[in-house]
């Protein structure tokens, strides 16, 4: 019994060193014929007189001193190799702050926030206070996570445009024409009509988010405010969410 457990453990290391050796394969020839070509030597062109024989001679296996590997084989791999190559590529372009680098601290605190907003594992609440393209000062809370899934960030992220509360937005507010409006989100049910003032319900955990500067913003949340030179005032509520078991 104990020989054949030690059969199969080298068989499976033997497996696993000639996987390893084909990747390498596939990292180190862009097609199948420079592989081939890889294994046939000058001697070998010499007597056969025919580089299309020899790589056949190759593939058999009846040249060449290097791994033995079919043509499926490789181009299998290959195409492997290049889909995670692509969906890591992809991965790495759904961060709208990706490769790019903000001066500001606000852009700064967003692009550390992105993925884990994106993923689910935070959602942020971002306050803003600053004047719109008309001169008007306003203020509102974002759901953070929700307008990264509804509108492209790079714009923000690269200075090309400035993020600012909307009417849409949790709650928006505009200091010379009074409007005023507040909106649930898909992440945030908005509480107005309390004594502790404005409120968020996480959907999620069903956790209240309190905004109020002068108490705390409750569980498993926090306060950060933003020094920034681009906005009046900026704040950035993180809520850590806790899923229901």
């Amino acid at each position: 019994m104990q020989n054949s457990f030690e059969d199969i453990r080298q068989l499976k290391m033997e497996q696993s060193e000639a996987g390893s050796a084909a990747d390498s394969i596939i990292t180190q020839f862009n097609t199948y014929e420079d592989f081939l070509d890889s294994q046939i030597t000058a001697l070998d062109l010499h007597y056969l007189e025919d580089e299309e024989l020899a790589r056949q001679l190759v593939e058999l296996g009846y040249r060449g001193s290097g791994e033995v590997l079919k043509r499926d084989e490789f181009e299998a791999r290959k195409a492997a190799a290049e889909a995670s190559r692509l969906s890591q590529r992809t991965q790495q372009k759904t961060l709208s702050s990706a490769g790019k680098d903000p001066k500001d601290n606000f852009l700064k605190a967003l692009a550390m926030r992105e993925e884990a907003n994106r993923n689910g594992k935070m959602t942020s609440v971002i306050f803003i206070r600053d004047k719109n393209a008309h001169g008007q000062e306003v203020s509102g809370y974002i759901d953070f996570a929700h307008r990264l899934k509804t509108e492209d960030f790079e714009v923000y992220f690269s200075g090309k445009k400035k993020l600012l509360p909307r009417p849409t937005d949790l709650s928006f507010y505009n200091w010379e024409s009074h409007v005023s409006t507040s909106n649930p989100s898909p992440n945030y049910q908005v509480i107005a009509e309390t004594s502790s003032g404005l409120l968020f319900k996480n959907k999620r955990d069903r956790k209240i988010l309190n905004v109020d500067p002068k108490a705390s913003p409750g569980d498993n949340s926090t306060r950060t405010s933003i020094q920034t030179d681009i906005y009046i005032q900026a704040v950035i509520y993180d809520h850590i969410t806790r899923r229901k078991a």
